[in-house]
């Protein structure tokens, strides 16, 4: 599979034309499509200006926009190698589609999900050709970020992913091959980055201001929460909270929001809306944290301690290994450090005295310990031996 073959992109937007960018600018011919003919314009428009100033800054080579075509017609598939698709978080409706592109494409044309949060066997399932089907995750902006989860079926011939990482790298795009399970490593793991929180901020421990300032002045995150929830979008982010916990049998630890889905609700969606748990209109008052360190501190050990119970129990679980973990929470979302990394810091009987204090406190399975953290603290044993 090199870099030259043709590659489909279904869905123009953010995503869609993001992976497009991606192909199109290590070599690959690209054929975009949309249902929608004047999103598809309008994307074909967005991804010229961009492509633009990036060679005008020396970014990018000649060449690269030229090389994504429109298509009008799913038909205009027929050949491609490989066709990944960025449309809709709706499993009937990825379904669907797969469906209609196993009629047009070629026997051995490799047929990808960018889904961050479904099952890819249950997308496979729909096809009569189940082994061609795998996950290729990207973040968002695909250009920028350069992790992709590869996520193969239960169905995925063996040497599907070999194929697909040995392309990806050619696109010089980080890999991490991860268990087909609800959220993959990134949305499974980063769930109490934002549950927590919101958790935190319900109870009225602390307002969102102050929280992400813990989050990111005290615990060196690039975003906090909040504001990252505003940038995401509510409806996407709530969307996604509620698959993951749907997913795992309604598990109490992605127990979704109320105060999230009111703004969703409300069509209070962040940024893109003009406000979310912050107002981002003009001449709205500006909203100071409260900066005191005790109190910030407590924040975010809180928060962080659920993210390694949540990394570690990804490894418990053997979504993925040690070093792909935190890899992929590194990579795929500007996390400080590595999760595991940061409980070996801690030390894992520092970690199972937090949470058992959680526990204790609200008597929730949602604060239940990993039992891989209370092995390791048994033991004495660290998750990087070195």
């Amino acid at each position: 599979m090199g870099s030259q073959i043709n590659i489909g992109v279904v869905g123009a937007g953010a995503m869609g034309c993001g992976i497009a960018q991606v192909a199109a600018s290590a070599g690959a011919e690209v054929l975009l499509y949309d249902s929608n003919t004047e999103a598809l314009k309008k994307a074909m428009a967005q991804l010229e200006e961009t492509i633009r100033r990036l060679q005008e800054k020396g970014r990018l080579g000649p060449g690269v926009f030229e090389r994504i075509q429109p298509v009008s017609a799913l038909s205009a598939m027929e050949t491609t190698s490989l066709v990944i698709e960025a449309i809709v978080e709706q499993l009937s409706v990825k379904q669907t589609l797969f469906v209609a592109l196993e009629a047009i494409v070629s026997p051995d044309c490799l047929l990808a999900t960018n889904t961050s949060s479904l099952s890819v066997t249950a997308l496979a399932g729909a096809c009569a050709h189940p082994e061609r089907v795998l996950g290729l995750h990207f973040f968002n902006p695909a250009p920028l970020m350069r992790l992709v989860e590869i996520a193969p079926a239960l169905q995925s011939s063996p040497t599907l992913v070999d194929k697909a990482e040995s392309l990806l790298k050619q696109w010089g795009k980080t890999t991490v091959r991860v268990k087909d399970t609800p959220g993959f490593i990134v949305n499974r793991v980063a769930r109490p980055y934002y549950g927590e929180a919101l958790r935190i901020y319900e109870e009225g421990v602390a307002s969102p201001a102050t929280i992400d300032w813990a989050m990111t002045t005290l615990a060196g995150f690039r975003m906090g929460p909040f504001a990252l929830m505003d940038l995401i979008g509510h409806d996407v982010n709530y969307t996604v909270t509620e698959t993951v916990f749907k997913s795992f049998f309604f598990d109490p630890r992605y127990k979704p929001s109320f105060s999230q889905q009111r703004l969703v609700e409300a069509r209070y969606l962040g940024r893109k809306t003009g406000k979310g748990f912050y107002d981002y209109r003009a001449g709205a008052p500006a909203v100071e944290p409260l900066q005191e360190e005790g109190l910030g501190w407590q924040i975010a050990n809180r928060i962080v301690v659920m993210l390694i119970n949540e990394a570690a129990d990804a490894l418990f679980w053997q979504v993925a290994t040690a070093g792909e973990i935190d890899l992929a929470m590194t990579q795929g979302v500007n996390y400080p450090k590595g999760l595991l990394r940061w409980a070996d810091e801690w030390g894992a009987e520092r970690c199972v005295a937090m949470l058992d204090e959680l526990y204790a406190l609200y008597r929730e399975d949602r604060y239940r310990c990993s039992p891989l953290i209370r092995r390791k603290a048994e033991k004495k044993e660290r998750f990087y031996p070195d």
